[in-house]
């Protein structure tokens, strides 16, 4: 920390800091709470960020600020003081950290003005605003402020009361003693894969172990947050880790309690997939209709409306989170469940609550998007278009044919080959071509239903109804296959398929996009893949080789897709971001 006498000195001072390091600003008047500082100075997200008398800036917004600053030298006169004593009541734009925030903001440098809340944060001018700043921070308690604001604000009935309250407390011991938000999640995601082992024994005290091991894995994996929070050390890496491992966990989970109930002779491969088939579209649902309304033009609706009045009653909010069955609900179930029943129970409970879940909020969002008069923009249409993850079949039938117009063709096209497409895998003779040629029209359809860009009212639906279709042509195909481990293969592919439309989920929510086209490509897309199991269906139908085949695609894909992904999360364009909205 170095203190200059005038605006001249600060911007010669901040000339001669290294490039490739973050600057602060702070009037020497300052009177506020340390972690008021820390909100304001030490977020790695943001480029920019002020409070009343601070100001940061990271290495992009540096050029920026040294602009601001030196306009401001010329503006004032050279020698000019940092903070004239006497000069009034200073407002946050009259301190040269305020007024240079402003600049910014004119230059097109967003600035992030973090909400304080209790926390105090000002510049008196005189004895008396300083006394009164003073006993402004004296009223508040930094710390306790800091720990309730580690928690996450929106979260689910059981973490909020049953996690929450204490998880805090081990955040703070993990801040204090040096450990970062990684390596908790990495503890949280080795206990969840000793939990599943446990489960894979096929023993009751396996099986109450994996339970205890598990809501100690949800207990960790809710520290992580905390702790990133409580200390704000966001990081590109810890934004991959904490975007992928809760999916990791919990279809390992699945994987771990197939197993164990193989060794007591139940075969519930198929119920495993199945859970994770619905909870990943489950997933897609909330991802898809987020990014089609997050930047809609007048989106509102009555059922909205009617959502925001319900948010008014206490209770009401519980109870819908609650329905929707979030992961912290969730795995309460599934650890309980498997303590106390046997793993055909946790999975039959698993898809009954998922498949209610899903309809409960499904049924919202239809309401809520039949009812609004919105506008979705570009960046929404190739958010949707890049979740549909379309390879180039797909994308060589939308280039030469066009949907026809008409606010509901494409989910109307995408559902129709779909079903088409589910319907031949489950009815059809088995090992016939016919499930291939259904396969051919699905990925012809489904092509014509992207054609065009993905900006009717419902047109979120589309990519949801791609995850249905693969997933579930995967499951029957392998289910009705009566080869050996082939269920278990197919389980292994679409656990590979999931990670990649999850890896391009975060990354669209980071604000880099969506995977680069050679790997969506490489991989085939939703229709090419559908197409290859339908064909290996097809032709291996006698001995092991479905089984082999579908490991060896499963094997392929996760290597390139996980390649792409560490690549680019460890990399510097990797967004520092944690997710902070949905319930998963």
């Amino acid at each position: 920390m170095t203190a200059a006498a005038d605006a001249t000195e600060a911007a010669e001072l901040l000339a001669a800091v290294p490039a490739s390091r973050r600057v602060a600003l702070v009037d020497p008047r300052f009177v506020g709470h340390v972690h008021a500082l820390r909100l304001g100075l030490t977020d790695p997200r943001f480029a920019a960020a002020s409070i009343p008398g601070a100001l940061t800036a990271q290495p992009e917004a540096r050029p920026a600020l040294l602009r601001a600053l030196r306009r401001a030298v010329a503006a004032v006169g050279t020698g000019s003081p940092v903070a004239p004593h006497g000069a009034g009541p200073v407002t946050e734009e009259r301190t040269v950290p305020g007024r240079l925030a402003v600049a910014l903001d004119a230059e097109g440098t967003p600035v992030q003005r973090p909400v304080l809340g209790s926390l105090a944060a000002s510049v008196p001018t005189g004895p008396e605003e300083r006394t009164a700043a003073l006993a402004a921070v004296a009223a508040v308690d930094d710390e306790a402020v800091r720990l309730r604001s580690a928690v996450k604000a929106h979260d689910g009935f059981f973490t909020t009361y049953f996690i929450s309250p204490y998880s805090r407390y081990i955040a703070r011991w993990c801040a204090r003693r040096g450990l970062t938000p990684n390596q908790v999640t990495t503890a949280s995601l080795i206990t969840a894969l000793i939990a599943a082992g446990s489960a894979a024994t096929g023993t009751r005290g396996g099986y109450v172990a994996a339970g205890v091991l598990l809501l100690l894995s949800f207990v960790l994996d809710c520290t992580d947050g905390q702790l990133a929070r409580y200390s704000l050390q966001y990081s590109t890496m810890g934004a991959w880790l904490d975007a992928t491992f809760d999916r990791a966990k919990e279809y390992a989970y699945y994987a771990g309690l197939a197993l164990g109930a193989a060794r007591g002779g139940d075969d519930v491969w198929v119920l495993a997939l199945g859970a994770m088939v619905l909870q990943a579209c489950r997933h897609v649902i909330d991802f898809s209709f987020n990014e089609a309304n997050h930047d809609a033009v007048s989106n509102t609706s009555p059922t909205a409306a009617l959502s925001d009045k319900l948010d008014s009653v206490g209770w009401t909010v519980w109870l819908r989170r609650m329905i929707v069955l979030p992961i912290g609900e969730r795995w309460a179930m599934i650890a309980v469940l498997t303590a106390v029943t046997t793993p055909r129970i946790v999975f039959y409970a698993l898809l009954v609550g998922c498949a209610l879940a899903a309809c409960y909020t499904t049924a919202g969002r239809l309401l809520r998007s039949l009812t609004r008069k919105a506008q979705r923009t570009d960046r929404a249409a190739r958010a949707l278009a890049d979740l549909a993850d379309s390879g180039p079949l797909a994308q060589a039938v939308a280039g030469v044919l066009r949907r026809p117009g008409g606010g509901f063709t494409a989910p109307l096209l995408a559902l129709a080959g779909a079903l088409v497409m589910v319907a031949a895998a489950l009815f059809a003779p088995y090992g016939g071509w016919l499930t291939v040629g259904a396969a051919v029209v699905y990925a012809a359809v489904s092509g014509l239903a992207v054609s065009r860009p993905l900006k009717g009212a419902l047109d979120w639906l589309v990519p949801p109804v791609f995850r249905a279709a693969e997933y579930c042509t995967v499951l029957v195909l392998a289910a009705r296959s009566d080869i050996p481990h082939a269920v278990p293969a197919a389980f292994g592919l679409v656990s590979a398929v999931a990670y990649h439309h999850y890896d391009t989920v975060y990354r669209i929510r980071g604000g880099t996009g969506a995977p680069p086209q050679w790997l969506v490509r490489t991989i085939g897309g939703h229709e090419g893949r559908t197409l290859v199991v339908a064909v290996l269906a097809a032709v291996l139908i006698h001995g092991s080789g479905f089984t082999t085949a579908l490991t060896a695609l499963a094997a392929a894909v996760a290597l390139v897709v996980l390649v792409e992904s560490i690549r680019f999360w460890v990399s510097s364009s990797a967004p520092a971001v944690h997710d902070e909205g949905e319930l998963a």
